[in-house]
């Protein structure tokens, strides 16, 4: 389970937030929330509500993960581009076009509905399980792992990072259409975003830890969910995310607006 996030850390994300409020008016403020699979950005977003709402502000939060692409879709896609896409998590297992949606119904101040994914049958949440935003909003926090990401240079796409890629994706195919729908349809929908906050991971060898912790906390939640992994669907599954992941912690602490640096407890060690 995630800590209780350190104080420090909520102070120094809503002195972001408040700045962007006072900076940015007559749309809600989208705050990027980046991080690496079981980094606590639940976590954080669920303190960050409760502590903006508290002061008066009417927020919400929208996860990348609920912007995935139907199991039937992802299935389509597999067939006809590549298999690993049928596992969701890469850019290019999200609809894109539902999140721009979102985003602009939000700016005209119109009434939308978030989407939801359940994890534990791998597929969308049913039509009645999803919120219905009250509005005016003031602020959405958008989160997820490759959130605000960038695509990596064509050059460090030529050799396969690990097993699952040199095993399955030798051609490289399925790594090339994975960074480049990062490197457009992503972008649009990234440079909405107004404040953006990496929870930089220590290493990404912690990264299967906190992942086997999160599939225990799934397990106790949904015991029957058909999609629950064992540890080595986790190890293949955290593989897709190896190559994004790694890039991201080289590349996006350079240019975030707050980076909180954590340790293998998941505690922030350092707020840049």
């Amino acid at each position: 389970m995630s800590p209780e996030p350190d104080r420090r850390a909520i102070d120094a994300i809503v002195a972001q937030i408040d700045a962007a409020l006072r900076d940015i008016a007559r749309r809600p403020i989208v705050l990027g929330l980046c991080g690496a699979q079981g980094s606590g950005k639940s976590t954080i977003a669920a303190t960050l509500e409760r502590r903006l709402r508290e002061s008066g502000t009417n927020v919400a939060t929208l996860s990348l993960d609920d912007l995935y692409l139907t199991h039937t879709q992802r299935r389509q896609r597999a067939r006809n581009v590549h298999p690993l896409f049928a596992t969701r998590g890469v850019p290019g297992t999200h609809d894109i076009a539902l999140g721009e949606a979102i985003f602009a119904a939000l700016d005209a101040g119109a009434p939308t509905r978030l989407p939801r994914f359940d994890k534990s049958s791998d597929d969308r949440a049913r039509a009645d399980e999803r919120p219905i935003l009250e509005l005016p909003l003031d602020v959405l926090i958008f989160e997820g792992w490759c959130v605000g990401a960038q695509p990596q240079p064509a050059e460090a796409l030529a050799s396969p990072i690990n097993m699952l890629e040199a095993d399955e994706d030798p051609d490289g195919i399925w790594r090339r259409y994975a960074n480049d729908a990062l490197a457009r349809p992503y972008q649009r929908l990234f440079a909405r975003i107004d404040r953006l906050v990496l929870l930089a991971a220590p290493s990404f060898a912690v990264v299967r830890r906190w992942r086997l912790e999160q599939e225990e906390a799934l397990r106790r939640d949904r015991p029957h969910g058909r999609a629950l992994m064992d540890r080595s669907a986790i190890d293949r599954f955290i593989a897709h995310y190896e190559r994004l992941t790694r890039h991201i912690l080289i590349e996006m602490p350079d240019r975030a607006d707050l980076v909180l640096r954590l340790d293998e407890q998941r505690r922030v060690r350092a707020i840049n």
